[in-house]
């Protein structure tokens, strides 16, 4: 009896594919590929490499039209992560997004946890000390306990992965919305410092050159978890638990620490992290990327469960290991590392020439599949996508009758989750460790420290998911332009960004409908400010019982700031400044916070984006920061004109404001309304000429609503005073709502 027959395995059918998520006819064009029909360790990979969360095989030939080159980009998309210059001596940033979505609803603590670890490992696997984190959160309403639930556990996992390993979570975004009841999102963002002559690709080269297996042994858990991430929830998804791995951040710690000792050396040739489907992927896409091959001797594997199969070894998504091919002679130096460090580094393998990974058992080969196909040429699906209906209703304009009250709308405004401080959230994280950053969560961008020289880079993720399902095209440019912007008004000139592009089930004609409108979108966008994407992943799938999440398309934009001390913060900084309004008010309240929460409606067009006016906003902020012109800046955006006042006082210092507006708008739309390109500045009175001046040179529109005072919010329009109250009386709603809801 053969070694590959000791095993048992199922007779390779369709049936038995299906389960692992193939279609009929993929199943039999593997079979052409192949020649003959794959045996199950064989299947089990390709079914794997197939996989959506793997291949992108709904989205790649749209993905292909995204922007992704500039001077600054050092490393486009293909890598573990992108990578762009700060400075002019080589130090570069490395930075991506992923999605650990469908596991953190099956297991919310160790399904954010792990999200956090494996994208921790994306960036160091290039060589990059992990210098900060950010995550962007969604999920229903916290009226629903079994959202609560998925909420505490998910942040919990977030802050006990980070703040174990030692990663400063500096900021990120939290969203609640019905929609996101059966599949909350969670897409976890890690950014590390790396100079360029010492980034470290995914390379497998040198025929005869040892691979070598290191980190944590490899268990049974999250076997299949990249198909699992590529279909639907229903009913029974909760019983998938062993589809979500379990992860250790004392051993990523470790992990670390002897992947940038070996990398201080010569001694190794190229390194993959083992992330979805595992020991696969790595050997898969390290043999591609070289046109090589690999022969791997996976009894060699270290394990950590008795009578591991080599199905299983090759499909495991266990954390914290990594594939790395040594220069031959060096396994010893290799290995003298990593148990410095109390880490299994194991030789399962070494570089071949014939283009095949050959998987062997007791010295005889149980699978054989040739590596480029399965790594770059899985299934390309063209799926047709068509505008729905429907929504020429949902566009239609919406008219609703102007409350009586607007400070009692407004105090509510306030109190909503998503709009209200994430303080409960950021609390729990460890924001300040390694002591680089400068601008705390909370701000409209995190500024992290770089070096002593005071480089920094600035963060933010955003994407209004109401946006995109009112209107994908406009949705997908205003996440860049908001990100962008929020980048901007901290100092920063937006530079690059990382996508994690969250969707229902592509097999649907209107939800590929959204993904096209929304990639469109964010094109327009992307080439408009100069922002080419260096990262990201695809999501898809994201239903439940045939219902879908908003189409979610999160950007992370990272900025550039040449010295943090130039830095804008987002609150009121003294007493007696002038505060402008930067741009101009439309009253546009389709898709805005307060037309849902207030009047219960998810209707009308979202706010449209004038391009120009946000390359001119970004242009006018970093003028001013280098000048130094600006006290404080605020973009305007959830909650409109008069939640952004409001937030601005939210600080220690507690500096109100008495704002006059006058407008032809109603007071809903005046002070609710989202419409984009605005911005609030505080400015000292010694400045307020020249960033008069400034504005007028970049073509913005710039007026004087009110100045800063002490311990109180009043607002009015045109002559009637329709808020005043005490802005610690605002800031108590602001601050303790979610903190409440979760007693």
């Amino acid at each position: 009896m053969s070694v590959y027959d000791s095993f048992n395995y199922p007779e390779v059918t369709f049936p038995v594919a299906k389960e692992m998520g193939l279609t009929e006819g993929e199943f039999e064009g593997i079979k052409n590929l192949l020649g003959r029909t794959p045996n199950y360790i064989e299947l089990g990979i390709i079914s794997s490499m197939y996989s959506e969360h793997c291949s992108y095989k709904s989205s790649r030939m749209h993905l292909a039209k995204f922007p992704t080159e500039a001077p600054w980009v050092v490393q486009g998309p293909g890598e573990n992560a992108g990578i762009i210059s700060v400075d002019d001596e080589g130090l570069c940033v490395c930075f991506k997004v992923e999605s650990h979505n469908h596991p953190s609803f099956i297991m919310p603590f160790q399904g954010a946890a792990t999200g956090v670890g494996g994208i921790l490992r994306d960036v160091f696997t290039m060589g990059a000390r992990p210098v900060a984190a950010m995550n962007s959160l969604r999920f229903g309403s916290l009226d629903n306990p079994k959202n609560r639930f998925i909420f505490e556990g998910v942040v919990e996992g977030i802050s006990h992965y980070g703040n174990c390993f030692g990663v400063p979570t500096v900021g990120g975004e939290v969203y609640f919305n019905d929609c996101y009841n059966g599949n909350p999102l969670v897409n976890a963002f890690a950014l590390g410092v790396v100079q360029k002559d010492k980034i470290f690709l995914a390379k497998a080269e040198g025929k005869g050159n040892p691979v070598i297996y290191v980190g944590a042994k490899t268990g049974r858990d999250g076997i299949h978890g990249a198909t699992m991430a590529s279909a639907e929830f229903d009913e029974n998804s909760e019983a998938k638990r062993p589809n979500v791995q379990v992860g250790d951040p004392f051993k990523e710690k470790l992990l670390l620490e002897a992947c940038l000792e070996l990398m201080k050396t010569d001694y190794i040739v190229g390194i993959q992290d083992m992330g979805a489907a595992g020991l696969t992927s790595s050997a898969f896409e390290m043999t591609s990327n070289s046109g090589t091959g690999v022969r791997l001797d996976l009894d060699n594997v270290p394990v950590r469960e008795s009578s591991m199969t080599p199905y299983e070894i090759m499909l495991s998504e266990s954390q914290e290991r990594m594939l790395m091919v040594a220069k031959k002679g060096y396994e010893d130096k290799v290995k003298a590392i990593f148990e410095k460090w109390d880490l299994d580094a194991s030789v399962i393998g070494e570089v071949t020439d014939d283009g095949h990974v050959r998987l062997t058992w007791a010295g005889e080969e149980v699978a054989v599949l040739e590596a480029a196909p399965l790594a770059n040429e899985a299934p390309k699906y063209d799926r047709p996508y068509a505008r729905p209906a429907v929504m020429d209703a949902i566009q239609a304009p919406v008219e609703v009758t102007t409350p009586e009250n607007i400070q009692e709308i407004l105090e509510k405004l306030l109190a909503n989750p998503t709009i209200a401080s994430k303080h409960w959230v950021y609390e729990q994280y460890d924001h300040m460790v390694r002591v680089g950053t400068v601008q705390l969560p909370g701000s409209d961008a995190a500024v992290i420290r770089l070096n002593e020289k005071e480089v920094g880079v600035a963060l933010s993720s955003d994407c209004n998911s109401r946006y995109c399902y009112l209107n994908p095209f406009e949705g997908g440019k205003a996440a860049i332009a908001e990100s962008a912007r929020n980048v901007a008004v901290s100092g920063a000139r937006p530079r690059a960004f990382t996508n994690c592009l969250n969707f229902g089930n592509p097999e649907k004609e209107e939800i590929m409908w959204q993904f096209v409108s929304a990639i469109e979108g964010i094109i327009e966008a992307a080439n408009a400010l100069e922002t080419p994407v260096v990262s990201g992943n695809v999501s898809l799938y994201n239903e439940t019982e045939g219902v879908p999440i908003h189409p979610t398309p999160t950007i992370v934009m990272v900025g550039v700031i040449d010295d943090v001390t130039k830095r804008i913060g987002s609150y009121f900084k003294e007493t007696g400044s002038t505060i402008y309004l930067l741009g101009e008010n439309d009253g546009h309240i389709g898709g805005s916070e307060y037309l849902a929460s207030i009047h219960g409606k998810e209707l009308g067009d979202a706010p449209h984006v004038d391009l120009a006016r946000e390359k001119a906003i970004i242009d006018f902020m970093c003028e001013a920061a280098d000048k130094r012109l600006i006290n404080s800046a605020h973009d305007v955006s959830d909650g409109g004109l008069a939640v952004a006042l409001c937030e601005m006082s939210f600080d220690d210092s507690e500096i109100g404001m008495i704002v006059k507006l006058e407008s032809e708008l109603k007071a809903d739309a005046l002070l609710f309304g989202e419409n984009h390109g605005r911005v609030i500045l505080e400015v000292g009175n010694a400045h307020a000429v020249e960033v008069e001046k400034l504005a007028k040179a970049n073509g913005l529109p710039i007026k004087k609503i009110g100045r800063t005072t002490s311990d109180k919010i009043d607002i009015s329009l045109n002559g009637d005073q329709l808020v005043s109250l005490k802005v610690k009386d605002a800031e108590n709603l602001w601050n303790n709502s979610i903190g409440e809801i979760m007693k």
